[in-house]
């Protein structure tokens, strides 16, 4: 009993033990591609696959770190409005501490 293996269901899926293939009688000598092997474009697939399954998780990470980007650049106008809200009460103080002094002065 010898059967046949077709190209979508070969005998043996070893290529060692498949049947060389044969030039075509109506292809010229010589005119074939090269021969390559598909293990480049499967692993491009996989990793295709790996970035696309990993493309929500960059996608959080950057929105994080735009998000504490806001978060420092907020602080630091929090902290400036702050600051400059201290230094008009230091100079209403200032001039505040100049008059009495004036005023002291002149009594």
């Amino acid at each position: 009993m010898n059967i046949t293996g077709t190209i979508d269901r070969p005998l043996t899926h070893d290529p060692k033990k498949q049947a060389p293939m044969k030039p075509s009688a109506s292809e010229p000598t010589g005119s074939a591609t090269p021969d390559f092997t598909t293990s480049g474009a499967t692993d491009s697939r996989q990793n295709r696959t790996r970035e696309m399954q990993l493309i929500p998780e960059a996608l959080a990470r950057a929105h994080m770190h735009e998000r504490l980007h806001e978060a420092e650049q907020e602080r630091r106008a929090v902290r400036l409005a702050a600051a400059r809200r201290m230094q008009r009460r230091a100079e209403r103080a200032s001039l505040r501490a100049r008059r009495a002094l004036a005023m002291a002065v002149m009594q």
